[in-house]
């Protein structure tokens, strides 16, 4: 992530000032992608631990040279061999005579936070709950570039895997050609797993790609993303190999006036829940409820899934900046699965999709 020094500085600022609102003398930053942000550090096996008027990127000699390539200006603690990641932070916390120190909760072990205790002496180690992935939940335009980006390799390889398609080609190798497309498009990897599902396996929300063929059942349902090389996109469409009948074709189309209401209620002050709820209402009138158990969509950036979730129950107020995934499905076991999924980003007047892959009935027949 080539950046100024001080675009990851005003980043770390901003954490201070959440650690001052606290009255936490430091905090420690353990979670990779957390690390990332307030650094750009593109490697692993690092923290960070911050305080007022320092810092100290902690990391080991394997990447001396890369953080000096990756983070010009961070003070940094390379911990030498034989002393864990455990003890050079509990070390660094003593040497920056920091009293409360505040540690991400959700990605640090028991075992591990007993640890820092007693390796630290009189520090006070203070449970917090995703403060940096507050930070993060509003994108710039540099991140929504990123995004931008990613969603477009993901959607030029989808075209191309779309248009060579075969009644032969198994969920297993149709995953692995798309992903080696989105490599070949300039994508460092698939940003998840690739689902592929023929048929009544696509009543699996995260179905596993397997042996079945194309050829077996006319329905076809692709959840695939790219990760561009920080950040990451989100799509899933459904393709159909042969005429199928009335019903998928009345269940298709409500799916996708779901998602044409939920992402028509995206804007800035209105609810995550409120835009969950325009949705589940068209399925739940369809007579579907029950059929579409899951939230309606999910942040998306240095992870794949990360805030805002769009859910009943998220009191989430909606942001310019916020990029969110919108996709509802219905699920019938035994009979198959209707996702539709696109990336939208929340601006000042109302949204953006930023994924254009076709999806309408008549697009998404197709003859392999």
């Amino acid at each position: 992530m080539k950046h100024s020094s001080e675009y990851f500085q005003q980043r770390r600022d901003r954490l201070r000032r959440v650690l001052k609102k606290n009255s936490l003398a430091g905090f420690l930053v353990t979670k990779p992608q957390n690390v990332t942000y307030l650094t750009g550090f593109s490697g692993e096996d690092t923290y960070l631990l911050l305080w007022q008027d320092g810092e100290a990127l902690i990391s080991d000699s394997r990447f001396t040279l890369q953080i000096a390539e990756e983070c010009p200006g961070v003070d940094v603690m390379i911990r030498p061999s034989g002393v864990g990641m455990v003890k050079a932070a509990a070390r660094a916390a003593r040497r920056a005579r920091l009293s409360r120190v505040g540690f991400e909760a959700a990605h640090l072990t028991v075992e591990v936070r007993e640890s820092l205790g007693q390796e630290s002496g009189n520090v006070e180690w203070v449970s917090t709950t995703r403060w940096v992935e507050e930070l993060r939940i509003v994108k710039d335009s540099e991140e929504i570039g990123r995004i931008r980006k990613a969603a477009g390799q993901a959607m030029r390889a989808f075209a191309a895997i779309r248009a060579s398609l075969r009644p032969d080609h198994e969920e297993k190798q149709i995953a692995d050609l798309l992903e080696h497309q989105m490599r070949l498009l300039g994508a460092r990897c698939a940003a998840f797993p690739t689902i592929v599902a023929v048929g009544p396996r696509a009543a699996l929300p995260h179905a596993i790609p397997g042996r079945n063929r194309v050829e077996e059942h006319p329905i076809l349902l692709i959840d695939w993303g790219a990760d561009e090389g920080w950040y990451k996109s989100d799509l899933t469409r459904v393709l159909v190999t042969a005429k199928i009948g009335p019903k998928f074709e009345r269940l298709y189309e409500l799916v996708l006036q779901a998602q044409a209401a939920g992402i028509a209620a995206i804007r800035p002050g209105a609810t995550a829940a409120e835009v969950d709820a325009a949705a589940r209402k068209v399925i739940e009138d369809g007579g579907y409820g029950r059929a579409f158990g899951h939230g309606l969509g999910h942040g998306v950036g240095l992870e794949i899934h990360e805030a805002p979730s769009l859910s009943p129950k998220s009191k989430t107020v909606l942001k310019p900046g916020m990029v969110v995934t919108v996709e509802p499905g219905v699920y019938l076991p035994g009979w198959g699965g209707i996702r539709i999924e696109d990336d939208v980003v929340v601006t000042r007047s109302g949204r953006e999709v930023l994924t254009s892959t076709p999806k309408s009935l008549d697009d998404i027949y197709i003859s392999p």
